[in-house]
C-alpha cells in the first residue's frame, strides 16, 4: 500500500517507534526548500561541526538504537517533522541539491513525521544540557536528553496538525526547477541511488509517495 504525501504526515496511527533506545537531535534548517529536498531525496547534511557531531553519534550508537532528527526551519515558529538517521556522514560528497551550494557532505535519512507542530506545544520541554533552555530555543544538532526526547516525540505524534510542507510541495518543486535553471541547464540533480538525472525529470509532488511499510515497527 502507498500513502500519498497529501495525507499530511508519515507515521499515522499508533506510536510504534523505538523511543527508549534512541538518541535525539534538533535540526535547524535555513529554508523550507531544503526540507522539501530532504524529503524528496531522503538525504540531509549539516554544517561541518554539525556533521561531525551527528557522525560521532552514528558511530557511537553502533546499531544500539535509532537516531531521530527533529526538524525546524529558522524563524518559522514550528517544528516541521522528524527523520531517522540511516547512515553515517560521507564528507566527500557535494550533492548540489540544496538551496545554497555551500553545504557539503551527505547522509541518508528516512522521514517518519511530516507535520507542523507549533513551538507553543513544545516550549515547556527544558533541556538540562543546554542551560535549561526550551527545546524550541535549540541550535542546530543540539542533542535532546532521552527522557525529553521521548516526550518531544510523543507530543509530535499526538498533535492534530492542520498544515505541513506537503501543502506547498508543488511550490517547492517549481522553485527547485527555477533554481536549477538559474544555475545552468546542464546542472544535475541528486538521486539517492547515487546516479544523477536532468533537473526537468525529477519527481513531481503528485507522484511522490511513501510506503506504509516505511514506518518503523515496535521494538520491545
Amino acid at each position: 500500500a502507498v500513502v500519498s504525501t497529501q495525507s499530511g504526515h508519515y507515521g499515522r496511527g499508533e506510536l510504534t517507534l523505538d523511543l527508549k533506545n534512541a538518541r535525539y537531535f534538533v535540526i535547524k534548517s535555513y529554508s523550507e526548500d531544503d526540507i522539501h529536498r530532504s524529503i524528496k531525496y531522503n538525504i540531509w547534511t549539516s554544517t561541518e561541526h554539525g556533521n561531525k557531531r551527528l557522525n560521532e553519534a552514528w558511530n557511537d550508537s553502533n546499531k544500539k538504537g535509532p537516531i531521530y532528527l527533529v526538524y525546524s526551519v529558522n524563524g518559522s515558529g514550528h517544528f516541521c517533522g522528524v527523520a531517522e538517521m540511516n547512515s553515517g556522514v560521507d564528507t566527500n560528497i557535494c550533492t548540489g541539491v540544496w538551496s545554497q551550494d555551500k553545504w557539503k557532505g551527505k547522509f541518508d535519512v528516512k522521514w517518519v513525521y511530516v507535520k507542523d507542530v507549533p513551538n507553543n506545544q513544545l516550549r515547556h520541554i527544558k533541556l538540562e544540557n543546554n542551560d535549561n533552555k526550551p527545546v524550541t530555543n535549540s541550535r542546530d544538532t543540539q542533542e535532546v536528553p532521552r527522557d525529553k526526547g521521548m516526550q518531544l516525540m510523543r507530543i509530535i505524534h499526538d498533535y492534530k496538525h492542520s498544515t505541513s510542507i506537503f501543502d506547498d510541495f508543488g511550490h517547492y518543486e517549481k522553485r527547485q526547477d527555477e533554481d536549477n535553471a538559474r544555475k545552468g541547464s546542464d546542472r544535475k540533480t541528486w538521486t539517492n541511488s547515487g546516479d544523477s538525472k536532468d533537473s526537468d525529470a525529477h519527481v513531481r509532488a503528485s507522484d511522490a509517495h511513501v510506503r506504509a511499510s516505511d514506518v518503523p515497527k515496535t521494538k520491545n
